[in-house]
């Protein structure tokens, strides 16, 4: 009896791990399809941080941490975009074949969800869940006491303890884990918006066909890409087939550039080339010496992800895979379709290949590459004459069903071993986040009328108050653009869609620091200060009656400097009124033609003292007109730059002004009226 148990029971086991390989299979995993920094993964089998690159398959269980200044895409196979902004963890809690469960512990996280009618995507942090039902496209951002929910295109629902309420397209909710709502419009974007404007006008370019009809239907987010990438051509035994254009050379073929990472169970290809997704882990490769590689898509109906079609063979010094051509069969751990041999199902040892793989009569269709070299995937010093490989290495009796029994090393699961440098590394509250504990915490939750805070129960309406602008104004970079100055709240536009953050960030710096005037598109303080020390430094030289040009370039070159005021190259801003009035409070003694030394400092120091008016535009009528004013008004001894005849006619206005002349042997000595101390 206890025989007979026994083998029901491996048997019920048999029956759930196959369907448990058979989901895996046809759901796959998703990808990393853009990435900027050091963006890392861990993945529950390595069970530590690694760097993250394109294409890197990302399944359940996996926490993503997403360092300052770093930007990572998350391309999901139903077509569905997530993006992560910087100082952002993620962890995948739940998939299956049309919904995803998410957590954001930290940081903004932008979804544009394209999912079948039926599905849904939650994301949930620690104070709220929130929900898409349809397509949508929303934005969260994780506070310290508040999240905020804003929808750009749908609608979602999101609750917290208290109740739940649905967001609609240009609405921002605010709300913690214990508070009623807020809830305003949408605010300006700020530059995460932007940049995600931008990558999805790069995605989805208007005006553009794309050659989506070649493919299945399961395949069409991938269109885009590959059109990007390749161009299709007709083939007459397989009809639309694709053939890359980008990455490639004279000796290139599939799965050459790249390397297979440990993954679950299996070895999964992690390609080099951006667009070596969907051609590596769906369908078949062939070979055609007018067109030169090509893939062939699946059917629709029959599309499988895999870890990589390809045949392998291992000897003693070397592994070696072959991309497959259609209708071979591949063996793989789980089912994969039509011409697939489920090897957890039969005794691989039993197993053999009776048939060498179509394109190992390529030239350069196998690759080769020692043990040792295994996990680091091809070297230039692993190859290995095509003579050898077809005769020796690629023969019946070193072909293996399956990925090679070689035990995964630190290497195998990351793309790179390099150390992740301290301050990218992710901090510690994130690394002690368990995804385990989160994914009993919250429960994935497909129904509109349950709640996910309160499972079993339907959710109750929150109650909401409307503002003009949410309680938090999102990210950090947003509450200082609304601090900033006008010209300085406008955002900083991506370049080609991606960005440069440091870049961005160093002209809002430069920005703020500049001073008010600026300095007819110069900014150099250093030459402002040398020029006014030089002025300082000069002499007043007399006039000699001619236009002196040094002393107008000196001027204009002063003028230029003064902090306050905007010369617009119109004309010269108004001559020197307080120097002049301060001219006609000294004496009234002859220049000798040297000039007096405290008149001089005199009027330099009230030089770096008088304000600077605009120039009216209107040319120099007006400059004109007060200079006539102030030589009626100069002293004697001050030259107008018109010689010796200036001067005399300002000693006869002088004498004609009244002025007493009290001197001895003057006229006006003995005059009581004028000269009092006289009498």
């Amino acid at each position: 009896m206890k025989i007979v148990k026994a083998v029901l029971i491996a048997a019920v086991l048999i029956v759930v791990q196959a369907y448990a390989f058979s989901v895996y299979a046809g759901l796959g995993y998703m990808r990393l399809s853009y990435l900027e920094g050091d963006a890392q993964i861990m993945t529950p089998e390595a069970g530590q941080w690694g760097l993250l690159s394109i294409n890197t398959p990302i399944g359940e269980g996996d926490q993503i941490w997403v360092p300052q200044d770093g930007i990572a895409e998350l391309q999901l196979n139903s077509g569905s975009y997530i993006r992560l902004d910087g100082n952002t963890s993620l962890q995948i809690l739940s998939m299956d074949e049309d919904s995803s469960q998410f957590y954001l512990s930290q940081g903004s996280v932008y979804v544009h969800y394209d999912a079948p009618q039926g599905s849904v995507i939650q994301m949930d942090n620690p104070d709220t869940s929130t929900r898409a039902f349809d397509r949508a496209i929303f934005r969260v951002d994780v506070q310290d006491q508040f999240s905020d929910v804003s929808c750009y295109k749908g609608y979602v629902e999101t609750e917290n303890q208290l109740g739940n309420t649905r967001v609609n397209a240009g609405q921002t909710v605010s709300l913690g884990r214990d508070t009623n709502g807020d809830i305003a419009p949408l605010g300006p974007p700020d530059e995460w918006d932007l940049w995600n404007r931008a990558r999805h006008d790069e995605l989805f370019p208007r005006n553009v066909p794309v050659a989506g009809s070649y493919l299945p239907s399961e395949l069409s987010p991938y269109s885009s890409e590959l059109g990007r990438s390749g161009r299709w051509v007709r083939v007459p035994d397989y009809g639309n087939v694709w053939t890359p254009t980008a990455f490639v050379g004279p000796n290139w073929a599939p799965y050459r550039h790249g390397r297979w990472i440990w993954r679950g169970h299996d070895y999964v290809w992690l390609s080099s080339e951006p667009w070596g997704w969907a051609p590596y882990h769906y369908g078949r490769w062939a070979f055609a010496p007018a067109i030169g590689w090509f893939w062939v898509p699946p059917h629709h109906g029959s599309v499988y992800w895999g870890p990589g079609y390809v045949g392998w063979t291992r000897t003693e010094d070397y592994v070696g895979w072959v991309p497959l051509a259609p209708g071979e069969m591949y063996y793989g751990r789980g089912y994969y379709g039509r011409n697939s041999v489920n090897i957890t199902h039969v005794d691989i040892k039993r197993v053999n290949v009776t048939k060498v793989y179509k394109n190992v009569y390529v030239n350069n269709g196998p690759t080769i590459v020692r043990q040792k070299n295994f996990h680091r995937g091809f070297r230039d010093d692993d190859h290995v004459d095509t003579k050898i490989i077809k005769e020796k290495i690629f023969v019946k009796n070193h072909m293996r069903p399956g990925t090679p029994d070689i035990k995964p090393s630190r290497e195998s699961y990351f793309v790179s071993d390099k150390r992740i440098p301290a301050d990218k590394a992710p901090p510690h509250r994130i690394k002690d986040v368990q995804v385990k504990e989160l994914k009993q915490a919250r429960k994935f939750i497909r129904e509109r009328d349950k709640s996910v805070l309160h499972p079993g129960k339907a959710p109750k309406a929150l109650q909401l108050i409307a503002v003009s602008t949410p309680r938090t104004p999102g990210k950090k970079r947003n509450m200082s653009q609304h601090f900033m100055p006008e010209e300085q709240r406008q955002p900083v536009a991506p370049d080609n869609g991606r960005g440069r953050k440091e870049e961005k960030k160093q002209v809002q710096v430069e920005e703020q620091r500049r001073p008010v005037a600026p300095d007819n598109g110069r900014d150099r303080k250093e030459e402002k200060k040398q020029v006014q020390v030089e002025e300082q430094r000069r002499p007043v030289a007399p006039d000699n009656g001619r236009d002196r040009k040094e002393e107008k370039k000196q001027v204009q070159v002063k003028e230029q400097h003064q902090p306050a005021g905007i010369d617009n190259n119109r004309g010269r801003k108004v001559e020197k009124v307080p120097a002049q009035i301060e001219q006609q409070r000294q004496l009234a003694a002859p220049d000798t033609g040297h000039g007096r030394k405290e008149e001089r400092k005199q009027v330099q120091v009230e030089e770096q003292r008088r304000p600077v008016a605009p120039d009216n535009g209107r040319g120099r009528k007006e400059e004109g007109k007060q200079v006539q004013v102030d030589e009626q008004r100069q002293p004697a001894g001050f030259d107008s730059g018109h010689g010796a005849k200036g001067k005399k006619k300002q000693v006869d206005e002088q004498g004609q002004s009244g002025a007493p002349e009290c001197g001895p042997g003057q006229k006006d000595e003995f005059n009581p009226a004028k000269c009092p101390q006289r009498r």
